[in-house]
């Protein structure tokens, strides 16, 4: 539990909002504290400005809004923790640049199919001002990358519980691999005879040639299947490998997208399944790899940037000349990782490293020893000494099931966070008709 306001301090922000409220008392009326939040303060115009945007959301689903004062108290609820929330973001340093935040308000338009002024004009019609949203948009952010950082710190996730999870029949489902079906079903009676299956095996075959002769699947659908989704072009919608029976999940997973499997006998006759898209799922996942070696000379307070270049290129000169690089990179690299391996950074992910490094390894042949160049660490000389693609489904499927499994754990750990700043903070409710409450 934190330590109260001091008797000066709680003053001092009352007094100023009076201040403030006094000079403009003619025009409009008086703002007041309705919630003392640690080192700052919930004001009322920020509680009804909340208030009427929760209303409108109500109102706009079609529920029934709480009675006044109910809502009140659980909007102030709302705004104290945010407080709290934004209160720790300013202590850590998190701060919301005027292009990040003018991405975010475009990304918010483009997906409610608005440019920005038709956002402007929106937001003007709810009752909401521009600079309003752009301030709880920030306020969002910021809250999320509190969140981001000391939410997901406190979650851990074991090899042994990935494991688990690999290995048990749940997440064997969540990860397999889903598909898009549509489906054509030519009927048989329920207690068919052997005329009557041979009929319906015959229209299959002749609906299934149809198919593989371009006709349109959803068409053929709507006009031959008996299937209840037939109106819809036999459309399926997404099912996982793993909801499916294991003999027609294999048959399934051998389909390209666009395919339709021939005829299959089932108890009420015959099925042809087209396979529309394909997501997710364990199918293998490739990775480029490189080997490569490099020098760095980095700057410092007796060597300037200058200097740093010219040893670098003279290190690169003296290579060009015949001169061993691992024997260069043993005496003169320094990076501590990989000098006494004489720069030898091994098989490494091109994805793991930064932009410049990245580009100049890309763009250098096998064996060829790029001229200096300067990223964030310094200058450096790199040789590529090989390039491969290695099979990392495995790791893939474990980087998958880490997801799902931190994913579970972060709606409970973030509950048990705001809940824990909540306790921890001193709060003073001045709400009117609300319990006062001083922690």
């Amino acid at each position: 539990m934190k330590t109260k306001l001091t008797d000066c301090l709680r003053p001092l922000l009352l007094g100023a909002v009076l201040l403030t409220g006094t000079a403009h008392a003619a025009v409009q009326p008086l703002d007041s504290v309705v919630a003392i939040v640690d080192n700052d303060v919930v004001m009322k115009s920020q509680l009804d400005s909340r208030v009427r945007e929760v209303q409108q959301t109500i109102a706009k689903r079609g529920g029934q809004v709480p009675p006044a004062g109910v809502l009140d108290q659980q909007v102030l609820e709302r705004l104290i923790v945010e407080n709290l929330q934004l209160q720790i973001g300013d202590r850590s340093g998190i701060r919301i640049t005027d292009e990040e935040l003018n991405q975010a308000i475009g990304t918010i338009a483009q997906r409610n199919g608005m440019n920005l002024e038709q956002f402007r004009a929106a937001l003007a019609h709810d009752g909401l001002s521009y600079e309003d949203a752009r301030e709880q948009v920030r306020r969002e952010m910021i809250i999320s990358r509190v969140r981001q950082r000391r939410v997901a710190e406190r979650i851990q996730v074991s090899e042994q519980e990935v494991k688990n999870f690999l290995a048990s029949e749940q997440g064997q489902m969540q990860l397999s691999e889903e598909w898009r079906l549509a489906n054509i079903l030519i009927p048989t009676p329920e207690s068919a005879n052997s005329a009557q299956i041979q009929a319906a095996a015959q229209k299959a075959g002749e609906v299934y040639s149809r198919l593989k002769s371009g006709a349109d699947f959803g068409q053929m659908a709507i006009a031959s299947s008996a299937s209840e989704n037939a109106l819809e072009g036999g459309e399926m919608g997404w099912r996982k490998a793993g909801q499916l029976p294991p003999e027609l999940a294999k048959l399934l997973s051998s389909l390209s997208v666009g395919d339709v499997t021939q005829p299959l006998r089932i108890p009420t006759g015959f099925l042809i399944i087209k396979m529309q898209e394909k997501r997710g799922g364990g199918g293998a996942t490739m990775r480029d790899e490189v080997h490569v070696r490099h020098i760095l000379i980095k700057p410092s307070e007796i060597r300037s940037e200058a200097a740093t270049k010219e040893l670098a290129q003279r290190l690169y000169d003296r290579i060009q000349n015949g001169e061993d690089f691992a024997t260069l990179a043993k005496s003169f690299s320094e990076d501590p990782g990989s000098a006494l391996n004489g720069g030898d950074l091994n098989w490494i992910d091109p994805s793991a490293l930064v932009p410049e490094f990245r580009e100049e390894m890309a763009n250098a042949q096998q064996g060829q020893v790029t001229k200096p160049f300067k990223t964030q660490y310094g200058w450096h000389v790199l040789e590529v000494l090989g390039r491969r693609a290695t099979d990392s489904t495995e790791q893939a499927r474990e980087q998958q099931a880490m997801n799902v499994l931190r994913n579970r754990k972060y709606d409970e750990e973030l509950q048990t966070w705001l809940r824990q700043i909540r306790d921890e903070a001193y709060v003073e409710i001045k709400l009117p008709g609300a319990d006062q409450a001083a922690q």
